[in-house]
This record gives C-alpha cells, structure tokens and sequence, in this order.
C-alpha cells in the first residue's frame, strides 16, 4: 500500500528525460519517482475526508511510455463496484498527479491524490 511509495526506486534517466519539458521546479525532482510509481500501474491509498475517516481506493492505469498518450485510470472505492470512476488524461498531466500524491504522502504519510485530480474524476471540471 503506502509501502510503495516509501520504497519506490527513481526511473532511469532514458524513462525520466522524455517527460522534463512538461515539469518545471520542484516537480521535477520528484519526477524519477512518479514516472517509477507510474509504471506500476496501480495504487492503493485513501481518500481523505475532512472530519470523517478515510476511504481506501485502488487506482489502476495503462502504462505507455510517451507523455503525449493517453492514460485510462480507473479508481474503486471501498472495494465496491457501484463505486468504481474512470478517467482519461494525457501521461504527462496524470504524472504530475503522481508527484503530487508523493508529496502529499511525504506531508502526511497518506497516499492520496490531489483535489484537482478528483475534479476531473468525478467530472467536475473539464
């Protein structure tokens, strides 16, 4: 779960380069770990929710080697079929998720995506 996140090993430099023109600054230096996260394909972590208890989800993804692919990620919540969302983003966009759920995981040790994420998840902004 969680676990992965903390034993993650960067990307090589050949998988990393490929994506640098889309990051600026501090993404960028988490960006060997998130490409590396990536290409697992899947993650389990928790939603957070602001004064009630966290949701477990797995999020599951197509993995393709370009930035300009797009990505099919598919999140369950609660191991419950009825909660299940799909979405389809670019690479380069859902990486810049997965550096954002590493940095809030490295905050509060809870892997969790960001807000913006579940915006377009759940088809709140497009």
């Amino acid at each position: 779960m969680a676990a992965v996140i903390e034993t993650i090993q960067p990307a090589p430099p050949r998988d990393v380069n490929v994506y640098l023109p889309y990051y600026q600054g501090g993404k960028r230096d988490l960006l060997p770990l998130a490409i590396s996260l990536y290409q697992q394909g899947n993650l389990e972590g928790y939603r957070g929710i602001e004064g009630g208890d966290n949701i477990p989800f797995v999020s599951t993804w197509n993995v393709s080697s370009l930035p300009a692919d797009l990505t099919r990620c598919r999140m369950q919540f609660e191991s419950d079929s009825d909660l299940s969302y799909e979405l389809t983003i670019t690479n380069f966009e859902f990486i810049g998720f997965l550096i954002e759920v590493i940095t809030n995981y490295r905050r509060s040790k809870v892997a969790d995506f960001p807000k913006t994420f579940y915006r377009k998840l759940l088809k709140l902004e497009d």
